[in-house]
């Protein structure tokens, strides 16, 4: 070694050869790596790259599967004109024929979700469930839950890369047509669908698709679990029947409470407020109207001749000009015409919210609270998008708990509870009414949640922190194009219009907290000097009585004072703030809760209404008294109900 290192110093130029031989060696021609280049299959990038579809991590990837699913189930149903209906069960698989793990142990499941919607035509059950990109809602500007074409395609590569199992698919499409089982897998190379079994077979169900998926993951309850995204599922989807078979074998229903289909979305054009320059020179090359003036308002929505006229007339081209010819300094001064241009705003029939008597009812289905409110926004645009903001609220514990609620050790002064000093509220973010339960702090819906002064409301906050409180906030965008921030769709991009629309309707489902909240302390001070003017009256009667020598009407006078303390501390508007009776006075679209029972613009139940009569029918009548036969025909008389509302 000693030899050689002398050499290269006696001669330097041998040293230089050395070198440049190994940087050839390491080198590339450019048809070498030019050989090296091939195409990339979307399928094959998403495998390398499947955190970006919302499979980075067992648990996360068990729930994604089920929800894609379940989307695909609800879209398929409500296009359908069904009332939805879906099955979800989730089993433990143990290989080799031993016995199940402990759940908590578990790492391989089988996911099986069926619909009894529609079905799937024969021909497109392996391109739906075996092609990523692959759908019918990606270039419809319609709301729907899905829209790339990516998401149950995705939940199958996952398991077949985790497994190696294919999907099974079961569907059929009516009572005369047969059922067909596929067993399909991806292709990652080509992405395209690769069928190991086809056939028909007999099937329970007269119409509906069965599919099943087996994959590694992880089961725990909790935050972001199946558990909770089924529950959020049922309160932003009350028309939906949900049962949820758990891997420990329980059953979980969650029944339709509200039997209206929502009004389908249609589809419409886009907007030319909402295109960029790259997609109208496109949109100009492949339009099929032969004159400029017929594709501006063929080919867009609120675009009619005139406005047409006058987009050509700013842009100074003929109305006659073939949008073809049209490219360079002509398209650019197109575009700019078009945005200079007043156009009415989108139409918003491509939407379907959920609804304000619908999301009330959701809320009191599946959240315990004194108080429940929820308001619709009017439609508003984003890039040319329309959408509508939808919140809800629901505070309070409940009557229920707060009766079966323990008495707590006293405390010192300024001291609180471990929970009540650390209970802070819980936003639930939907999209399209889709439940979103990762990714929160990246949210726009959440962001307008920390930035509403909910202290104006009488509702505690510490500075850049949720509200402090037994609360839920509920918030749902319905768009023809979700702004999502990533393909796994969890979290809403932070468009200033956007955020704009979930505080006011924040706001206004604040103020209406706020003026209960108000309403119902007042009315506490007000009872609570009720109670000391009785204490009172007492010993007022009794002197008076003494006075008097014993001659005087005690029970008269005590009646005429204690009508005069119920007059001076509110009358009855004091009992119907706090429960004794009536409504929500003053607070549209919101439900009161009590012990007396439930008040408020909240739809009844009709299977819980005929349940509670039959339960009710055989029970025998007591024999009245005399007199109170005709007390519920003078109430009838006067418009007031003969019995009292069901209590919670």
């Amino acid at each position: 070694m000693k030899k050689k290192t002398s050499e290269l110093a006696v001669k330097p130029e041998a040293g230089k050869e050395v070198v440049r031989r190994a940087v050839k060696a390491a080198t590339l021609t450019a048809v070498e790596m030019g050989a090296r280049q091939r195409e990339i299959s979307v399928s094959e990038f998403f495998t390398k790259n499947r955190h970006l579809l919302g499979f980075d991590s067992p648990r996360k990837a068990l729930l994604t599967c089920v929800k894609e699913a379940v989307d695909n189930a609800f879209d398929a149903s409500e296009e359908a004109g069904i009332l939805p209906e879906v099955l979800v069960r989730v089993e433990i698989v143990s290989g080799d024929g031993a016995a199940a793990p402990p759940v908590a142990q578990a790492t391989r499941f089988r996911v099986t979700v069926v619909d009894y919607g529609p079905g799937i035509v024969r021909e497109q059950i392996p391109r739906i469930f075996a092609k990523l990109l692959y759908g019918s809602k990606f270039h419809r500007l319609r709301m729907s839950r899905g829209q790339q074409g990516i998401g149950i395609s995705a939940a199958g590569m996952y398991g077949q890369l985790t497994t190696g199992k294919p999907v099974q698919i079961i569907s059929r499409t009516g009572d005369k047509n047969p059922a067909h089982y596929f067993e399909v897998q991806i292709n990652t190379k080509t992405n395209e669908p690769r069928i190991l079994e086809k056939k028909q077979i007999e099937w329970e169900n007269h119409r509906g698709t069965q599919v099943s998926i087996e994959l590694e993951g992880r089961y725990q309850k909790g935050r972001a679990s199946i558990d909770e995204y089924l529950e959020q599922t049922a309160i932003a989807n009350p028309h939906a029947k949900i049962v949820y078979v758990t891997p420990e074998g329980e059953t979980k229903t969650y029944p339709r409470t509200f039997h209206e289909l929502p009004v389908p979305p249609r589809e419409i054009k886009p907007h030319p407020y909402g295109i960029e320059f790259g997609i109208l020179l496109k949109m100009l090359h492949d339009t099929r109207s032969h004159w400029l003036s017929g594709f501006l308002s063929s080919d867009f929505s609120r675009v009619s001749p005139r406005v047409g006229e006058e987009i050509c007339q700013k842009a100074e081209l003929s109305p006659r000009m073939r949008p073809r010819d049209i490219m360079g300094e002509q398209a650019e001064k197109l575009y700019k015409a078009i945005q200079a241009t007043k156009i009415m705003s989108p139409p918003t029939n491509c939407l379907s919210p959920i609804g304000e008597k619908a999301i009330l009812t959701g809320l009191y289905k599946q959240i315990k609270a004194d108080f429940y409110t929820a308001v619709t926004r009017p439609p508003a645009v984003y890039r040319g998008n329309p959408f509508i903001i939808e919140a809800g609220l629901a505070f309070g514990k409940g009557p229920q708990e707060i009766e079966a609620a323990k008495p707590k050790a006293p405390l010192a002064e300024g001291e609180q509870h471990g929970e009540e000093a650390e209970e802070l509220a819980r936003v639930l973010r939907f999209a399209n009414r889709v439940p979103l339960l990762y990714q929160q702090s990246a949210c726009a819906t959440f962001q307008a949640v920390l930035e509403t002064s909910w202290r104006n409301y009488g509702v505690s906050q510490s500075r850049g922190a949720l509200p402090a409180g037994p609360m839920v906030i509920f918030v749902h965008m319905a768009s023809v194009w979700v702004p999502f921030t990533s393909e796994s769709k969890e979290a809403i991009a932070d468009y200033d219009e956007i955020r704009k629309e979930i505080k006011l309707a924040l706001q206004e489902c604040g103020r209406r907290l706020g003026v209960f909240l108000k309403r119902k302390e007042h009315a506490k001070h007000e009872h609570h000097r009720r109670n000391i003017f009785e204490l009172y009256i007492e010993e007022v009667v009794g002197a008076c009585k003494r006075l008097k020598g014993g001659r005087l009407a005690a029970e008269k006078l005590k009646a005429q004072l204690l009508k005069i303390a119920l007059k001076r501390t509110g009358g009855e508007k004091t009992d119907e703030i706090l429960g004794k009776k009536g409504g929500p006075e003053g607070l549209p679209d919101s439900i009161i809760v009590t012990p007396e029972g439930v008040e408020g613009s909240v739809p009844p139940d009709p299977a819980v209404e005929a349940s509670a009569a039959a339960a009710s029918a055989p029970m025998p009548e007591p024999p009245a008294r005399s007199g109170e036969a005709a007390k519920p025909a003078k109430r009838a008389a006067r418009g007031k109900p003969a019995a009292k509302r069901r209590k919670r």
